[in-house]
């Protein structure tokens, strides 16, 4: 038994130094306005990626598809503005909302994800992650608009050395304002694959349909209290409230945030307003904070933000609203899309300057003489 504990343990660590741990969850929230609400946290395994840096994007800014200008690849003259999150300084990050209500996420799919080769003869429809986030942005009023259009593009390895030299597999999450959504996977050199989401909910590997067969495991969670039950006689009763749902999955790993994340969306409730839908999202994502030091080994002090939930997001599709908050400073704040116009606007980088100073309100009563 000792052994066997000893060599657990070892596999762990290695597991644990030499994998990157992205573990980014993302839902979506219907109001009774007909608002719909994307939120997604975003962890980053390496270092402080300054995922707070949002940029903005103008209307017919000219892109190319790889970064690399001795090669071939897509391009293209963009007709709507954006904006994106951004990490190490490039110009496109986890996430990202357009001018017309379009949402874009990516998510970390290690081990699954297969872009492929890049080549000469499809050198003009190639492009990288990065630039298929822009793109997609960029070229787009819908989702509808976006799947009429995959053809025209073919999505080709590109690990870049700004990411802190990791590789990019990912999948991806699009959304509009009138609640159509799809998940877009790179599997099998180059094949995409698109699923419909469950209840809006996304997060790592493996594949998407993997996760939905997984679902079938957890078919006894309920939000109604167990039922006490008398055994010879004997009286087993619950402990109170919460009962129903024993068996709802509490770590970090990417099936078992999933299905936590299925289940506080599905049992949410009623929301009137987006505004409403903005603040539960952020409240439910709460549940998957993960702080510094649970994804190191326990022998290693962290120096940095490592494999922690750096930022939380939360996109209003409907009134094209961005809000955030980083680990640091749990302030909400926002950027409003319809105050910009993307037709003059140059590109720009808003700097999110509130760093680690959280506000902290003193409501000590004092009594007065």
């Amino acid at each position: 038994m000792k052994n066997s504990n000893t060599l657990s343990l070892i596999i762990i660590f290695i597991l644990t130094i030499n994998m990157p741990v992205l573990a980014c969850t993302g839902i979506t929230l219907c109001s009774q306005d007909g608002g719909i609400v994307v939120g997604r946290t975003v962890e980053w395994a390496l270092s402080n990626a300054h995922l707070n840096d949002i940029l903005v994007v103008p209307r017919n800014k000219k892109f190319r598809g790889l970064p690399q200008e001795s090669l071939q690849c897509k391009e293209w003259t963009g007709k709507y503005g954006f904006i994106t999150m951004t990490a190490y300084g490039q110009d496109f990050g986890p996430d990202g909302l357009n001018e017309n209500g379009l949402y874009v996420g990516v998510y970390y799919l290690p081990n699954y994800t297969d872009y492929a080769e890049y080549s000469v003869e499809d050198a003009k429809k190639s492009l990288s992650l990065g630039g298929l986030m822009q793109w997609v942005l960029s070229s787009f009023k819908n989702v509808d608009e976006v799947m009429e259009n995959l053809d025209d593009i073919k999505v080709v390895q590109f690990d870049s050395k700004e990411y802190g030299g990791a590789p990019m597999p990912f999948h991806m999450k699009i959304a509009d304002d009138s609640g159509n959504s799809k998940i877009i996977e790179i599997v099998n050199n180059g094949e995409i694959k698109v699923y419909d989401p469950f209840l809006g909910v996304i997060t790592n590997a493996p594949t998407y349909d993997w996760h939905i067969t997984n679902l079938s495991n957890y078919l006894n969670l309920s939000t109604s209290p167990n039922q006490a039950k008398t055994l010879d006689n004997f009286k087993i009763q619950n402990f109170g409230g919460g009962s129903g749902l024993i068996g709802l999955p509490g770590d970090y790993t990417s099936p078992s945030r999933f299905v936590k994340a299925v289940a506080l969306t599905a049992t949410c409730r009623p929301l009137k307003t987006s505004t409403d839908a903005v603040f539960e999202s952020f409240r439910i994502l709460d549940n998957f904070n993960i702080p510094i030091g649970v994804h190191v080994p326990a022998e290693k002090i962290p120096e940095n933000m490592e494999s922690v939930t750096q930022i939380t997001s939360s996109s209003d599709l409907k009134n094209r609203i961005y809000y955030f908050h980083t680990m640091g400073n749990r302030n909400i704040r926002k950027i409003e899309l319809n105050k910009i116009d993307f037709a003059t606007v140059k590109e720009s980088l808003i700097k999110d300057n509130f760093g680690n100073n959280q506000e902290i309100i003193d409501v000590t009563p004092i009594n007065k003489k």
